[in-house]
C-alpha cells in the first residue's frame, strides 16, 4: 500500500513541477500546451503516466524554442492536431468524434494567435 501512495505522490510532484514550467512560457507557447494537453488526455491508457512523458517532452521542446525566440507554430506547424497525432504515436479514442476534436483544437489555435 505504501508503495501505491509513493507513487502518486511522486506523480502529483512530477505533474506540479510540469505545470510551474508550463506556467512560465510566453503566453502563446502556453496556449497551445494548454489546449495540446486537453486534447491529448482523450487519448491516455490506464494511469494516465504514457501522456505526461509525452507532455513533459513537448515541453522540453516548447522552452528550447520559446528560449530561442521562435514562434509556438514555428515548432507545431499549423496542425496542432497532427502535431499531436504525431506525438501520441498512432494511439487512437474509442470515440467516433476524432476529427471533431482535431478540428477544434486547431480552431482554438487559430483564433488564440
Amino acid at each position: 500500500m505504501s508503495s501505491i501512495l509513493t507513487k502518486m505522490m511522486g506523480n502529483r510532484k512530477t505533474w506540479k513541477k510540469m505545470e510551474a514550467r508550463a506556467d512560465a512560457l510566453p503566453g502563446d507557447y502556453r496556449m497551445v500546451y494548454d489546449r495540446m494537453k486537453s486534447y491529448m488526455w482523450r487519448f491516455t491508457a490506464d494511469d494516465g503516466m504514457d501522456i505526461v512523458a509525452i507532455l513533459e517532452d513537448v515541453l522540453q521542446e516548447f522552452e528550447t524554442a520559446a528560449g530561442n525566440g521562435r514562434r509556438v507554430l514555428d515548432v507545431t506547424g499549423d496542425d496542432v492536431a497532427a502535431y499531436c497525432d504525431r506525438l501520441l504515436g498512432g494511439a487512437t479514442p474509442a470515440d467516433r468524434y476524432l476529427t471533431a476534436w482535431r478540428n477544434t483544437l486547431n480552431q482554438d489555435v487559430k483564433r488564440h494567435l
